[in-house]
């Protein structure tokens, strides 16, 4: 129900510290939304994810948390995994919400999840994408509910 976000470099300066606020509530949700394709299994309907189809490759999810509510673009390519996702508006700070978009590609299947190993986001200006994310999992384990 709540968004924070500390960041620091080296672990020693602090360069933001965010929560509490509306905004850090929406961008903290978009952001954990837009890692679910890591957790395959969060994405489904059971987990509370509502999904409308937009047309054969696309469709729009919502997640609610508190009284926050969330939805992203999700475009798939023809294997049917997710290539791309994108938030109309998302908090860059307390005044700007911008377009926010990342990618996905890669996919592998790890501990029996078909998961992209390689992924970038960033915040869409009039010049082109400016990412703040772009990574590659080298390891990742699942533990499963028996």
């Amino acid at each position: 129900g709540e968004g924070s976000l500390h960041a620091s470099l080296l672990g020693l300066f602090t360069v933001a510290d965010v929560r509490g606020t509306p905004e850090a509530a929406q961008g903290e949700l978009l952001r954990f939304f837009a890692e679910m394709p890591w957790y395959p299994t969060a994405l489904l309907p059971s987990q509370g994810v509502r999904w409308e189809a937009i047309d054969n490759t696309s469709a729009h999810a919502a997640v609610t948390d508190g009284a926050t509510t969330v939805s992203l673009m999700f475009r798939f390519n023809p294997e049917g995994t997710i290539e791309t996702m994108r938030a109309e508006a998302r908090y860059r700070d307390k005044l700007t919400a911008m377009p926010w978009s990342g990618r996905f590609w890669d996919y592998s299947t790890r501990n029996g999840m078909l998961i992209p190993l390689q992924g970038e986001v960033g915040w869409e200006y009039p010049d082109g994408i400016r990412l703040y994310y772009k990574g590659k999992v080298t390891e990742i384990n699942y533990e499963f509910a028996t």
